[in-house]
């Protein structure tokens, strides 16, 4: 727990940190607000406030901030990402617009948002993108209009702050958390598949080298391996169905980037009768997983709290549009960046950690068939 404790310390301050940089540009603005926020719940440590008391707490020059959200098959997006981002800006700069875009997983699409943004006048994009390599068009755009570039989540070379999550970690945390379950199920050795995430995807390729760094040295083969795309979790229930008549004798483990391609994964397992299930990891612990979890199917995901960093990204926003610098704590390729810790959640510390933070509630993990494994596992 001492690990829990620490990641949401270092969580709090930068945070704070970020909410600091923001708040020093507001001013005494009593102008009305035209943003186009809503406020829908929390999800993430600690609790976001979706209004001002006063007009002090109100940017002392808005503008347009525009939000590019990269698709919609992960739950986390529409869910926690927008609302808590949107919160959090409204809440620094009531007279801020946000326009918002989601790209459903079409690089071409987001492009033209980002060009659409900056024709509405954003004086901020806050970029997460669904190809890193393709969106550094949109950052030397935005540049050259004098933009800056936030990227969100994912990141994108040449952008002028990042905020994420220590991605190789998540990887590392992953694969240790697989081998973990396979000595405890009393495999020590075996295959291995492992099912990365998009191609595309700049923090894929992080969390594939963070794995890899703890399996390839486990004792464990690694007899298949695939690369995602679009992170589609169809895609990787096919393609685990079609290494199931090479793999399935000699299968312990499956590595599974997030949530998405592990629900695929286990879906192609129990079609293709492989019982009982060895362990599967994941990401982002999306409500499913969590259930996942607590009934057997899953052995872990990884936690990484929305919250904090949506609004963390919020801040910086509000920052830059009034002529300031965010707050940072590390450095990616050349680009000022703020890294959280992400956190390994199995059925031992749901109630520790996203039940504790209010990422969700028992009642909402506790449904239907799941009940009775809610009693035995005292999540409640």
């Amino acid at each position: 727990m001492s690990a829990l404790r620490g990641a949401r310390a270092t969580t709090s301050v930068l945070v704070l940190g970020l909410a600091s940089a923001a708040l020093a540009a507001c001013g005494t603005n009593s102008g009305s607000s035209t943003s186009t926020t809503t406020s829908t719940g929390s999800a993430g440590t600690g609790s976001a406030s979706s209004s001002t008391s006063s007009a002090a707490t109100s940017a002392a020059a808005g503008g347009k901030i525009a939000l590019l959200l990269p698709e919609s098959k992960t739950t986390r997006y529409e869910s926690f990402d927008r609302p808590l981002f949107e919160a959090a800006v409204k809440a620094a700069c009531s007279d801020c617009e946000i326009l918002y875009s989601n790209a459903d997983q079409d690089a071409a699409k987001q492009q033209q948002q980002a060009e659409a943004a900056l024709t509405q006048g954003a004086k901020v994009l806050v970029l997460d993108a669904v190809d890193g390599k393709s969106a550094q068009t949109i950052v030397s755009n935005a540049k050259s209009q004098g933009v800056p570039v936030i990227a969100y989540d994912r990141f994108v070379a040449g952008s002028d702050y990042y905020i994420s999550f220590d991605n190789k970690k998540v990887g590392e945390l992953q694969g240790t958390g697989l081998v973990d379950a396979l000595k405890a199920a009393g495999k020590t050795s075996g295959d291995i598949v492992m099912i990365n995430g998009s191609p595309t995807d700049a923090n894929a390729a992080d969390f594939k080298a963070g794995a890899h760094s703890v399996l390839d040295s486990s004792g464990y083969k690694i007899a298949a391996e695939y690369d995602t795309p679009d992170w589609s979790p169809d895609k990787a229930q096919s393609w685990m169905e079609s290494q199931l008549s090479a793999v399935k004798s000699g299968l312990v483990g499956v590595y599974a980037a997030n949530d998405g391609t592990a629900g695929g994964a286990i879906a192609a397992l129990k079609g293709g009768g492989v019982s009982p299930l060895p362990p599967v990891t994941g990401q982002d612990a999306e409500l499913a997983a969590i259930q996942r979890i607590i009934s057997g199917d899953q052995a872990l995901t990884i936690y990484k709290a929305i919250k904090p960093e949506a609004e963390g990204a919020a801040a910086a926003a509000v920052a830059f549009i009034t002529g300031q610098k965010p707050a940072t704590s590390a450095d990616k390729e050349g680009v000022p960046a703020t890294l959280l810790e992400p956190v390994v959640v199995t059925k031992d510390n749901i109630m520790d950690t996203i039940i504790k933070d209010g990422f969700y509630k028992a009642a909402d993990i506790c449904t239907g068939d799941y009940a009775s494994a809610c009693t035995a596992a005292g999540i409640k």
